[in-house]
């Protein structure tokens, strides 16, 4: 269990707290790109680590995220016209640039002095991945900003990935936290106690290996360090002798991978961004390096798919907590262990439930926690130093965050330094080119 006052530093991340200064020395998902889908478009509403914001494409098609309050009259530049590469305030015509700078003020002097120094607050964006990110950091003094975290998804063809997002409505940590918890799965996704396993050794993979996670709810867990974060890899017995790995990262400050894929499947992973204390955006995408996804795959992860929820047009998941995840008792008592459809809405729906923000102080942990703890420990270990005024060397190794993770079957005690090894050509799971 954690403290009352680690708890609080863990999950609080407005810009007066010490989580909230770590996460800004990070790029941040801001939007997805197809939200501003052209140039002069529609402005977008953005709340990001508790910051009001606004989020316009200009002319040339560049993005730029601004305080939301016009500095005249304090009226919402969300309501402005974006045009010419600005967006202009209609209450009474100021006009601003991607980079917060007053470039017209119609009802000013030419002679005022206002005209050289009003401008708003103005993040730096980039566009990777489908994804626009922010960085809400200090800019140093010579202007040099790290980049953007190299995710494989980003770097591959537009064809060979689905990027999407879905509204969750607790806490970051809770919802990062049950993505590198592996051991849940022999419980929240898995049919009914009732629904028999299929325990044939010549049955599809996927009966294969939710016969083993089924049969072995405690798997042993390692965990390896690297540069940007760490894996964890948690060990079942398979069949005959074997041993059944499934290996999930974790980037600093809030991104992770799914354990299940085989090699040729696809690979999943999320960021977790704050909206604010209480709700989060998951970022979700789906890649695969060796070729381009199918439109079958496609329709179905748009049709919400795995770790991909069903979402509406404002990505805000069709099966929530105002619909009680749709839970049909029925189905929980004869075929799913949960009654809810979708991976996705069953995570949701547990991490919900555990309330806004999750009293840790009130835990009872065991060893299948032990990414958990490592998670907490890293996260926390990180914002004291910056408090104390050691800044994070992570922000600058994005080549680093080239991770992938998955599922491997080994011979009994098969280390897992090794594993990786076979599995990915390193301890780390790192793509190396």
């Amino acid at each position: 269990m954690l403290s009352a006052a680690d708890n609080d530093l863990l999950t609080r991340t407005g810009a007066d707290k010490p989580m909230g200064q770590f996460f800004r020395r990070f790029w941040q998902p801001a939007a997805l790109s197809r939200e501003l889908p052209a140039p002069d478009c529609t402005p977008l509403r953005v709340t990001l680590l508790g910051e009001k914001l606004v989020a316009f494409r200009d002319t040339t098609g560049k993005v730029g995220l601004v305080d939301s309050v016009c500095p005249h009259r304090g009226a919402d530049l969300y309501f402005g016209r974006n045009e010419e590469c600005g967006l202009r305030c209609v209450f009474h015509g100021w006009k601003f640039d991607v980079n917060g700078k007053a470039v017209d003020l119609p009802n000013v002097a030419p002679e005022s002095a206002y005209h050289q120094k009003i401008s708003i607050k103005a993040y730096p964006t980039r566009e990777y991945g489908g994804i626009v990110w922010a960085y809400m950091g200090p800019v140093p003094a010579d202007g040099k900003l790290p980049e953007v975290p190299q995710l494989e998804f980003g770097v591959l063809p537009e064809d060979s990935r689905f990027v999407t997002k879905k509204l969750q409505l607790c806490n970051w940590a809770q919802a990062l936290e049950g993505a590198i918890d592996t051991s849940h799965f022999s419980f929240l996704h898995m049919p009914a106690p009732s629904v028999p396993s299929n325990e044939n050794p010549d049955a599809p993979a996927d009966e294969r290996r939710l016969a083993w996670i089924r049969r072995d709810p405690i798997p042993e867990f390692s965990i390896l360090e690297h540069d940007v974060g760490f894996v964890v890899g948690g060990a079942r017995r398979a069949d005959g002798t074997d041993t059944y790995w499934r290996t999930a990262q974790f980037a600093l400050p809030s991104h992770s991978t799914t354990p299940s894929t085989l090699p040729g499947e696809n690979y999943f992973g999320y960021t977790f961004v704050p909206i604010d204390d209480q709700t989060c955006w998951i970022y979700t995408y789906v890649w695969n390096p060796e070729r381009p996804l199918t439109e079958t795959e496609r329709e179905q992860l748009q049709q919400g798919h795995g770790v991909v929820a069903e979402v509406d047009s404002n990505y805000v998941p069709v099966r929530n907590v105002n619909n009680q995840y749709m839970l049909d008792r029925e189905d929980q008592k004869h075929r799913s262990y949960t009654g809810v459809r979708g991976v996705a809405e069953q995570d949701a729906m547990i991490q919900e439930s555990q309330g806004p923000i999750a009293d840790r102080t009130k835990e009872h942990l065991t060893a299948t926690d032990a990414a958990i703890v490592r998670f907490r420990r890293t996260m926390i270990g990180g914002a004291r130093a910056l408090s104390e005024g050691v800044e994070p060397r992570t922000p600058w190794m994005h080549e680093a965050y080239k991770l992938r993770s998955g599922s491997w079957i080994a011979a009994e005690g098969t280390p897992f330094e090794a594993i990786m090894q076979e599995r990915f050509g390193n301890p780390h799971g790192r793509v190396m080119e």
